[in-house]
């Protein structure tokens, strides 16, 4: 991270007095329709009310470089980036969704190393022009600082991108990839990374028993 912003963490009362900024901010990154902006807004304010949830912003101090008001650059104390998770547990859609996934193609050892004691990181958006500064990186790894869970797991766009290249480099790895989520979006790759993160060495992470 770079001079001008800051990062604070965040416990479910503080998550939902941010709720609409955070919204703008996840609007931005995923450029999702009306409709799913809704319902992603439904969808955080449950996410708030799991078991051992937390959440982390980074907040602008003036303008970022090289994008002025007027397009839409960030002003004084707007909310840049944020993340969150929560503990995994039976009966939470991803949660189980996941779980017969991992069954599936590892079977149900692998799905109970990776899922009993797991917290699930739901969300990791940063603002467009606060991209490529480190920003994601820090966020994850204060996210999970001191967690007590074995391990942590997430899914993301099944593609090269940087946030699969960011989660690499801290450690997690390919549980699934080709996953296809109901309702027909694109394909997925779910990781898993044993905690604390750190990062990358040599052969895939497992989580201790």
């Amino acid at each position: 991270m770079q001079n001008g912003t800051a990062l604070r963490v965040l416990g479910q009362a503080g998550f939902l007095a941010e709720l609409d900024a955070l919204i703008a901010v996840y609007g931005l990154a995923m450029r999702p329709s009306p409709v799913q902006l809704r319902g992603r807004r439904s969808i955080m304010e449950r996410h708030a009310g799991y078991s051992a949830f937390r959440a982390v912003i980074v907040s602008a101090d003036g303008p970022a470089a090289g994008a002025g008001d007027a397009a839409g650059g960030a002003r004084h104390d707007e909310v840049a980036a944020f993340a969150y998770g929560f503990r995994g547990a039976d009966g939470q859609w991803w949660h189980d969704v996941v779980r017969s996934g991992i069954t599936a193609a590892a079977g149900r050892r692998a799905a109970t190393a990776w899922l009993a004691d797991s917290f699930e990181v739901a969300e990791v958006h940063v603002r467009p022009e606060y991209q490529r500064r480190g920003i994601g990186r820090a966020m994850l790894l204060r996210l999970t600082a001191g967690c007590p869970h074995r391990s942590a797991v997430l899914s993301t766009l099944d593609a090269a991108s940087p946030a699969r290249r960011l989660y690499r480099n801290l450690g997690f790895t390919d549980l699934l990839t080709g996953f296809g989520f109901p309702g027909n979006g694109p394909p997925y790759a779910v990781m898993g990374a044993a905690l604390p993160l750190r990062e990358l060495e040599p052969g895939p992470p497992r989580p201790s028993r």
